[in-house]
């Protein structure tokens, strides 16, 4: 099941890296500082480094089979999920607005679209639902000891 855990996981961050770049190629980062991302530049950078931090350790604990690095990596995990699900939450309303013509309007209109607009949504959801099962087959392959 760890091995399961870190494959999800490698998926998972595959998904968050197309989703960074995308966000930071599009002006995230600038848009984040003048208002119009919705992202907070702290929540995304808390969010990748923390899922990074938690990756190495469970690399870690597949090789030397010490459970306290998988209670760790665990734990590392759970303010990631609730990083990512805040980014969620900013994320859903542009969207929203972006199937009722809201961007096609804002461009029109010379605003700037938000670059989290310019996320691939198959992407977003297949990297929430991805975290998840790594999130649940972590903790089952800790506690399990496997």
């Amino acid at each position: 099941m760890s091995i399961a855990a870190l494959v999800t996981w490698l998926i998972t961050a595959g998904g968050g890296f197309i989703m960074l770049g995308g966000w930071l190629s599009h002006g995230g980062l600038s848009q984040q500082r003048s208002g119009t991302s919705r992202f907070p530049a702290p929540v995304i950078f808390g969010h990748f480094g923390l899922a990074a931090a938690g990756l190495v350790l469970w690399i870690a604990f597949v090789g030397l089979h010490t459970r306290a690095l998988g209670w760790i990596a665990f734990a590392a995990l759970l303010p990631v999920a609730v990083l990512g699900f805040v980014m969620l939450l900013r994320w859903l309303p542009g969207w929203q607005a972006s199937r009722g013509g809201g961007a096609a309007q804002e461009a029109a209109a010379g605003g700037a679209i938000a670059a989290e607009r310019h996320l691939p949504v198959p992407v977003i959801v297949a990297h929430g639902l991805l975290a998840v099962v790594t999130l649940v087959l972590v903790l089952l392959a800790t506690a399990g000891g496997s």
